[in-house]
Parts: C-alpha cells; structure tokens; sequence
C-alpha cells in the first residue's frame, strides 16, 4: 500500500503524506503488538521493553484514524478542527506516560507480566472518539463533493467497531484486530480514490464520466436534467485572461453546487458548460431562483463574473441524448432572451441620456 500510494497519480503530495504515515503507523503498530506478546511473562529484564511497547501501541492507536481523516482534505490549509484533534491526541500520549508508574490504563508487574489497568476505558474511549471522527468528517467531505457511496463509510466503521469489541471481550486473546484496521485502511484507500476520480479537478463538481454513468441511471428512474452556459465566456478570457476565466469558473460551480446540490448532482461537462441532473421537477424553478440571487451576490465581490443561461429537459424514458438536445435548444432559447432583454435595457438606457 505504501508503494501504491507513491506511485499513485491521483493523489497530492499531502494526501501522499497522510496515507504513508497512517500505513507505516499499522505496520509500527501491529509489530509493537508482536513483541508485547512475546515479551509478556518473560524473564523481568525485558519489562522496560513490554512496558514501552504497550505505551506505544495504546499510545499511537488513535492516530491511525486522524491521518486518514488528514488525507480527506486536498487543500494544504490544516483545518482548525484536525489541529484541535491533533492537540488531544497529544495530551492523550501525556497523559498516558504520566500514569505509566501507577498503572491507571495497563501496567506490567516486577514479573513482567500485562494487566489492564482501572481505566483501560480511556483507551477505548480514544480509539472509537477517533474512529467517529474519522466517520463524520468522511460524510462530511463526501457530502461535499456529492459522492453517492458516503453510506459505505457506516458499515466500514462499524466492521472495525464490532471486531474492536471482541477483542476487548476475549481480553486480547484474538489478535486479529490490526489486521482489521489494515484491511479498513485499504477500503478507505479505495474509496477516497473513487471518490476523488469523480470530480472536476477545476471545480470541484462531478466530471463527464460520472455524468454518463449516472444518466444512464435516469434514464429508467426518471428526474431532470438542466443544463447551463456561461454567457460570452470567451470575451471573458480574452479580455482579463485564463486565469481570471478560471477563476469565473470556479465561482459559478459553487454557486450552482449551493443552489443546487441539495435536490440533486452538479457536473462539469465541458469547458464551460455545466449541468444539473435533479429528482424531481418540484424543485426545479426554486433552484433556478438561488442561482442567480447567489450570483447576483457574488457579482458584488467579483464583477467580471458573466451571467449564466439554463434550460432542462424532463427525462421520459427516451434516450438521453435526445434529452440533452431538448435541454440545450431550451437553453439557446433563454440566451436569445436574455440577449434581447439586454439590448433592450441598453437601448432604453441611451435613449434616456439623449432625451
């Protein structure tokens, strides 16, 4: 897995970082546990060493998740909320070395030999605060980017919670928990992985091939699909460049991911065009509504952002291309409209100047 994520090309150099450590911590980890089994019940001479790996392997548990949950963010910004996260599991490993000499979570006997301690819950409650850390932030992203697996992330956690709780119950007898966390960690590769091939890399929207996938689907349930149009994009990036035409970009995407996201799935299909693929066609002219006050909003900030025309198709169980087609001539409908509502202020705004 280490190998895979070094060669990996989807990810970012951050990503990279957090999936390197939270593998070479299991790897630490399930050889901390290796040798406390071993050393367990041996001659006293090798306690110091079953004393430092148990207060390692408790120690370090907890920061498996919080790497993971690292990774979700491709932005290089640590979040408020993971230093917070950070911070406790600090005072977690303080805490933990400090009642090392009165065995308050697990202590080894002059004969070397483990025992859990009063408040071995300590531990637990760390290593499950952790893991339902790792759930919310989880859903949280993948809400974010409307990824439609995020309900996978519950049975994952709770594999990994029912297994934690066997091994508690059989007093460690079954050891097969780490290999439970390695296999959890490489399904959360996959998934992250998966999740993140389906965006836009500008925009942060659902791409083209997720777009195909998921018309496909429509196409037999039903639903709406609207499509948008930045108007005279091109003099955008003539006049003010790329770079601000990017940047138009990305703020019209987040504005129809705001307006729209909550009724259904926002992509980016091509350059500039973007589309919407809804539920229902209930919510349909409310969205719309959003849009454009969210635009109107954004234009206050950012005034070169250009005006964006829609139309929509209902899906009706004919082939999606020719849903498409009925969207795009209602779209090209509402940018002669549009076109002719401008001239027609513009004229009216000269005709006034010459009077």
């Amino acid at each position: 897995m280490c190998l895979l994520t070094r060669l990996s090309e989807s990810l970012n150099k951050k990503q990279k970082r957090g999936f390197l450590l939270a593998f070479a911590l299991i790897a630490c980890i399930s050889v901390l546990e290796v040798i406390t089994i071993v050393v367990d019940g041996a001659p006293p001479g090798y306690r110091w060493l079953n004393i430092l790996s148990n207060y390692l392997g408790f120690g370090l548990t907890p920061a498996v998740p919080l790497c993971l949950v690292y990774v979700l963010d491709k932005k290089s910004i640590i979040r408020r909320g993971f230093k917070a996260a950070v911070c406790c599991e600090g005072a977690y490993l303080l805490f933990l070395a400090a009642t090392l000499p009165y065995g308050l979570v697990f202590s080894v006997s002059r004969e070397n030999l483990y025992a859990r301690g009063a408040y071995f819950y300590i531990y637990v409650a760390m290593y499950y605060a952790a893991m339902l850390y790792l759930m919310v932030a989880t859903v949280r992203t993948a809400a974010a980017f409307q990824n439609r697996s995020r309900m996978l992330i519950y049975p994952l956690t709770l594999f990994l919670g029912a297994e934690t709780v066997i091994q508690l119950a059989t007093a460690g007898s079954c050891t097969l928990h780490w290999l439970c966390v390695t296999l959890l960690s490489v399904l959360y590769y996959i998934y992250c992985s998966e999740m993140w091939n389906q965006l836009d890399a500008l925009t942060g929207l659902l791409n083209q091939n997720s777009y195909l996938n998921r018309t496909a689907e429509m196409r037999r349930s039903g639903g709406v699909l609207v499509v948008f149009d930045v108007d005279d994009f091109k003099q955008i990036n003539d006049r003010y460049g790329h770079l601000q035409g990017d940047v138009c970009l990305a703020e019209i995407a987040d504005c129809i991911k705001k307006a729209y996201a909550r009724c259904g799935y926002c992509y980016r299909i091509g350059g500039d065009e973007f589309c919407v693929l809804l539920k229902d066609e209930e919510s349909e002219a409310r969205c719309a509504k959003t849009l454009q006050a969210l635009l109107a909003e954004r234009r206050k900030v950012f005034a070169i952002l250009p005006t964006v025309s829609l139309g929509s198709a209902a899906f009706s169980g004919e082939d999606v291309v020719a849903v498409k087609d009925r969207a795009d001539r209602a779209l090209y409908c509402a940018k002669k409209e549009q076109k002719a509502r401008a001239a027609a202020e513009k004229h009216g705004d000269n005709s006034e100047r010459t009077a």
